[in-house]
């Protein structure tokens, strides 16, 4: 499959929360951040975001292929449980083997996220 679609198809598949189906994407020793992983622990990490701020999305913007790497910037938006609508950029890298993400590198740091209740005036 052309690394665009797969990107675009594994993307519909985060923001549909359908993490228990990220296998079909995802190889079964990824790395993230270079740490081991497997697809069940890769789909947990995403699902505690989204269970951590509801109506968590993310927006591809820019997408660059070269090989079997990409290089993604997307727009997440996501609310606090304060209500507090957010937006925050995030970069990520994959490597891709025989068609599945063999890894990542992201900056979708907890840091970078402000607290799931919310924090007056910080909304984007």
């Amino acid at each position: 499959m052309d690394p665009t679609e797969l990107y675009r198809r594994y993307l519909r598949r985060c923001n549909e929360y359908r993490f228990d189906e990220l296998g079909a994407f995802v190889a079964a020793d990824v790395r993230v951040n270079d740490a081991p992983s497997d697809p069940a622990a890769y789909g947990a990490g995403l699902r505690s975001v989204v269970e951590a701020y509801p109506g968590f999305r993310w927006h591809l913007q820019h997408l660059v292929v070269e090989g079997d790497w990409l290089a993604a910037r997307l727009v997440d938006t996501f609310e606090t449980g304060d209500g507090s609508s957010h937006r925050l950029q995030e970069l990520a890298i994959y490597r891709l083997e025989e068609g599945r993400i063999a890894a990542v590198w992201g900056d979708l740091d907890p840091e970078r996220l402000p607290p799931p209740g919310g924090v007056s005036g910080t909304g984007g």
